[in-house]
């Protein structure tokens, strides 16, 4: 499962590097008069700080914006019958390249696989990290996240015609007599028991190869990211259906190098007033788009997300 797999990869683990302080040098406060304390408080080249010239301005110089993705986990990032690169999260991208340079055209993309993304960032090779990345504690002391654009959890994916059962409560009362498939995993049967504790549980080499035993009706529900639901169903209307229950949730967020906040702030406008403001049409039509999400338009009035 990608979300998850995403979760467990090896960047999170092993984390060596110590918390950075969030305190700088301070002023020592003294009484302090005449000529003494002017000397006391004038600069010295010693005590002078250089400010690091913002990731902002260097991609407007270059005039286009560098981002790591992927491009095999639809509806994320994949290439389309064209061979073009699409999804969420290159819709994402070209937004911030529009909001830059007023050219959605204007970023380079790098692809990479998700053991790649925080290298790719700490190295300088991308400005920015948008590949479904799960924000976690061990992440957050290698990278700064933006505002999450998505709540990603679990499903149960099930046939909507010719199937044994029709939803989530019939499942959970059939007991020992269903069976769950998912992708190979250390921690599959843990999940799956999560949502149905008797279940029976099917592991397969891949999520492809767990909805061909779905369609073959040898399991009687496929254990599958939200996201990726949500994209089957699009594809073939009427074929799925969801059971109606989520777990194991998890935030999908940008990520950029630690220590620019002149970068993380600006990424970050962008991606609120996509969400609830001036860029929400271009937001809400990818949700639509990619998720058959249909997003309420924010309220008019006291902005909601402060109240």
């Amino acid at each position: 499962m990608g979300a998850h797999d995403d979760k467990l990869s090896t960047d999170d683990a092993d984390l060596t590097l110590e918390r950075r302080s969030l305190f700088g040098l301070g002023l020592a406060g003294a009484a302090l008069g005449g000529l003494a304390a002017s000397a006391a408080l004038a600069p010295t080249p010693a005590a002078a700080q250089t400010v690091a010239k913002s990731k902002l301005y260097t991609i407007k110089e270059r005039g286009k914006l560098i981002v790591g993705t992927g491009s095999t986990n639809p509806p994320w990032h994949f290439q389309d019958a064209n061979g073009k690169l699409v999804g969420m999260d290159i819709d994402l991208a070209r937004l911030l390249a529009k909001s830059l340079f007023d050219d959605p055209e204007k970023v380079e993309f790098v692809l990479q696989g998700s053991d790649a993304r925080i290298p790719s960032l700490v190295t300088d090779k991308v400005d920015i990290v948008v590949q479904w990345m799960t924000v976690t504690p061990g992440r957050a002391q290698q990278v700064d996240f933006t505002f999450p654009y998505y709540r990603e959890g679990v499903g149960l994916l099930m046939l909507d015609r010719g199937g044994k059962y029709k939803n989530y409560a019939e499942l959970k009362a059939a007991g020992k007599a269903v069976t769950v498939g998912g992708m190979q995993n250390v921690f599959l049967e843990e999940w799956i028991h999560k949502a149905l504790p008797e279940a029976k549980v099917d592991a397969f080499e891949s999520p492809d190869a767990a909805m061909q035993a779905l369609n073959a009706r040898r399991i009687d529900a496929s254990m599958q990211d939200q996201s990726a639901m949500r994209w089957l169903m699009q594809q073939a209307p009427g074929r799925f259906v969801d059971s109606g229950f989520g777990w194991m949730p998890n935030s999908y967020a940008s990520a950029v190098k630690p220590g620019d906040p002149t970068w993380l702030n600006w990424v970050n406008t962008v991606y609120k007033e996509a969400m609830v403001g001036v860029d929400f049409d271009t937001f809400a039509a990818s949700y639509k788009k990619w998720f058959g999400i249909e997003l309420p338009i924010p309220k008019v009035g006291f902005p909601q997300e402060f109240a």
